[in-house]
């Protein structure tokens, strides 16, 4: 066989590949499953209408009036990404949002309370009966957890640790709920804002050259901010603060009382 018609086969066959993905897509487009990427303004209406600028949640509010948080959460079910139509960022923005969205359906769902981890069990053994255990998210031949979303979705296939500073454990001590809807075409600079507000946040993060007090985020999920560059690497990056390799490092307690606006 020719060079010419070698090339010409490998376009033909490139071609073809190219091809099948697009009928793949409009496929299962046509079974309303894997659609093309939806929208997330009616997130966005939540946020909104429910979450003030510091992250503090109007439970109450939203409990008496939750028809938009519920539309959402079943777009959601009805348009679960697929690799072969949605590129990563708009898989990332989709899977932060469901799992911000389905923490407040399970947090009114149990409303009034004082913190989320008052949810279930008296007794709670991680990964096995937590409140991030209940396998609340529903896709009809599946139910999975908040866990599972976090762990075994936005962890285990993405490889970005600013993840932690934008899904929402609905605690005091957590990252701010951010009051706007993550979107694929913002969302780099919308995590990096997320995580330089975190670390700014004294309440949950001092950072000095010298000395690190650190939300115990960093010590749970310390192999995640010790990938590419070692967390104090990571941490002068995103701070602007030139930390020195001998610094000392101390975790700070965890509060998790329920991120709830006061009432007037």
């Amino acid at each position: 066989m020719k060079l010419s018609q070698v090339v010409y086969s490998v376009r033909i066959f490139k071609f073809l590949l190219i091809l099948t993905a697009l009928l793949s897509c409009e496929s299962k487009q046509t079974n309303q499953t894997g659609t093309e990427p939806i929208s997330h303004e009616l997130w966005n209406q939540v946020l909104i209408n429910y979450v003030d600028t510091s992250g503090r949640v109007n439970y109450r509010g939203l409990k008496e009036d939750h028809k938009i948080l519920l539309d959402y959460l079943e777009l959601l079910r009805s348009n679960r990404p697929n690799k072969e139509c949605w590129n990563k960022k708009e898989s990332l923005a989709y899977w932060i949002n469901l799992y911000n969205a389905f923490t407040l359906k399970l947090i009114i769902d149990h409303y009034p309370l004082k913190s989320i981890k008052k949810i279930g069990s008296m007794v709670q053994i991680p990964f096995i009966n937590s409140p991030w255990d209940i396998e609340c998210i529903d896709f009809g031949d599946e139910k999975i957890s908040l866990n599972y979303v976090e762990h075994q979705i936005l962890r285990k296939s993405f490889d970005e640790p600013r993840i932690h500073f934008a899904i929402n454990c609905a605690s005091i001590s957590c990252p701010n709920l951010r009051n706007k809807a993550y979107v694929a075409s913002k969302i780099d600079a919308q995590l990096t804002d997320q995580t330089q507000k975190f670390l700014k946040d004294s309440s949950k993060n001092i950072i000095t050259s010298k000395a690190l007090y650190l939300s115990r985020i960093f010590q749970w999920f310390s192999g995640d901010f010790n990938t590419n560059q070692t967390l104090y690497e990571n941490l002068s990056i995103w701070s602007g603060v030139s930390i020195n390799n001998s610094a000392t490092t101390q975790f700070l307690e965890y509060d998790w009382s329920l991120n709830e606006q006061p009432r007037p």
